[in-house]
């Protein structure tokens, strides 16, 4: 392939509205071009490299026994409304309705549709197992689309699904799209962590993210060291570590115009850790009073999945319920629902009074409040790992992909069920699984960059080779040029030659902003010693070498 016959708008400058690294080289380097917001046009190379991520989930797809198929992305809302997530789903949803009237969506995900068709295919345990997938664009509403590709409302994904006859044939189909995973991103030269999960929207019993750490992600994951525990910190277990106990007289003190943690604890010389942090909010049962340590914050998601959604509650709300002006709350005397974490079971704190500028010290679990007792802190670097009790740390991270043990959760509803061996009826035991291709390739310039550009990792780059020839007005230059191009390329090397007539400096910058692994310096000081230089662009390390020899090295990947 030739540089002037693509479409490869190279830019000097980074678009001011990129902030992640990888959106801003993608930007910079011909990959993609912004629509709109989270709507992306992938240009040529971008393309490419999406055209090698699909093959490599394609081929470990395969592997497993998957078998490919593609599923319409705009779809009917009647098999939503039997699951009853054409409710639940809000606003991320794309809805519209046909010239008949009829409730349409553009599919976010395909759960529905997948076991729509089971229903109707799938009738004995004779046909079990089966993995079906598909490559498909997905689109949902995303209220803040950021981060270049990272987070999209229109977005491609491998979905692969599941369907077995009893849960152990559910653990074996997602142990095998685990090993394939790993194959996946190992072979796609990411660095990654398989974590814990939310099962979130999709539901189900069990789920693992998996991440790749990177500055620009926008996930927490936590990581032990020393045992390997690792989950997403929507549900990672952690202890605090102890604070020392003060024993000190129940009694109020005064706290002139001291609202927050920080505050109460500067005026009074105590450490945040021996402090309540008491939470409001409104959950749709009623209001809900959250405690946590003054030291760790409260996770909404997990306390979401105690009361359901809630919001905070407002200023007046807050006086309104609790008789207590916002930021002097305490958990003592109120006939509300008061869900507390376990660290704050021993020794004692000081909280809000329930008076407007004073705190009470000396509060005790039990002695002064009870308590519904559930992990509602979110995880911070220096906990204890609640597998080991070591220090835990921190890391963020890019979902690149997730699987979920689904169960019956999709099948009961949707009517997929089969006769067992007794001709008794079941519902299929489903599985899904995700990987979006162009979070991978975010990712792997997130963890492959420098200074001057992108360094993919041989599977993905657009092309394998680049052949730089400096003057285009050497003739010399130029046939040699042709002639590896066409040698290289009959070995089954993707080639490109930047054969524009610009300055050897342009060309060189653009190779590294680029980011193909390797390139063939073809240079008239070198050349008339017999030389041509090979570079490779992750170690920045060249050899002069004959070009019979740079055809051999070239094979080497």
């Amino acid at each position: 392939m030739r540089f002037t016959s693509m479409l490869i708008p190279t830019l000097r400058e980074t678009p001011s509205e990129a902030t992640a690294v990888s959106h801003k080289l993608m930007l910079r380097a011909g990959y993609v071009r912004q629509l709109a917001a989270g709507l992306y046009v992938y240009l040529p190379l971008g393309w490419r490299v999406l055209t090698k991520i699909n093959g490599i989930l394609r081929e470990e797809m395969d592997a497993i026994g998957a078998q490919e198929v593609s599923m319409p992305v705009l779809q009917p809302s009647e098999p939503w409304e039997l699951t009853g997530r054409w409710s639940d789903i809000k606003e991320e949803m794309f809805r519209l309705k046909d010239r008949g009237g009829r409730d349409m969506c553009l599919g976010m995900t395909h759960e529905e549709i997948m076991t729509w068709l089971a229903a109707r295919e799938i009738h004995s345990y004779r046909q079990m197992p089966q993995i079906w997938y598909q490559i498909q664009t997905k689109l949902r509403d995303e209220a803040r689309p950021k981060s270049g590709v990272l987070r999209t409302r229109e977005f491609l994904m491998k979905d692969s699904y599941s369907f077995d006859i009893s849960q152990e044939g559910l653990e074996k189909s997602y142990k095998l799209h685990a090993d394939a995973y790993h194959r996946i991103f190992s072979r796609c030269g990411l660095r990654f962590w398989q974590v814990q999960s939310d099962t979130g929207m999709m539901g189900g019993a069990a789920a693992h993210e998996f991440m790749a750490p990177s500055p620009s992600g926008e996930d927490d994951i936590v990581l032990c060291p020393k045992c390997g525990y690792s989950a997403n910190v929507e549900i990672a277990g952690s202890t605090p570590p102890a604070v020392q106990s003060e024993n000190a007289p129940f009694e109020d003190v005064h706290t002139p115009e001291k609202r927050t943690v920080e505050e109460v604890s500067r005026f009074l010389k105590k450490k945040p850790g021996n402090f309540i942090k008491s939470i409001l909010v409104m959950a749709e049962s009623g209001p809900v009073l959250a405690l946590v340590r003054g030291d760790q914050q409260l996770h909404e998601k997990k306390l979401q999945r105690i009361t359901g959604p809630f919001r905070p509650a407002h200023k007046d709300e807050v006086r309104d319920t609790l008789g207590v002006e916002a930021g002097f709350i305490g958990p003592i005397g109120h006939k509300v629902r008061i869900i507390a974490d376990p660290v704050l079971r021993e020794g004692d704190y000081i909280s809000g009074a329930n008076r407007k500028d004073y705190h009470t010290q000396g509060v005790r679990a039990g002695a002064h409040f009870q308590a519904e007792w559930q992990d509602i802190h979110a995880a911070q670097a220096g906990d204890m790992c609640p597998e080991c009790g070591s220090p835990v740390s921190m890391e963020k991270a890019i979902e690149i992909g997730n699987i979920f043990q689904l169960g019956t959760k999709y099948s009961a509803p949707l009517n997929a069920v089969f006769l067992d061996e007794s001709g008794s009826e079941r519902p299929i035991i489903m599985g899904s699984y995700g990987i979006g291709p162009a979070r991978i390739a975010a990712a792997a310039i997130e963890q492959n960059h420098d200074k001057d550009g992108i360094i993919w990792p041989e599977s993905i780059a657009p092309f394998d080779v680049e052949i730089i020839p400096v003057s285009m007005e050497n003739r010399e230059i130029v046939e040699l040029a042709d002639k590896l191009h066409s040698e290289l390329s009959g070995m089954g090397l993707d080639v490109l030659v930047d054969d524009r007539d610009e300055r050897a400096g342009v060309k060189f910058k653009d190779a590294d902003l680029i980011g193909i692994p390797r390139h063939i310096v073809i240079g008239e000081k070198n050349l008339k010693d017999g030389f041509i230089e090979l570079k490779d662009r992750r170690t920045r390390q060249s050899e002069r070498l004959r070009p019979e020899k740079v055809l051999a090295r070239s094979r080497e990947k």
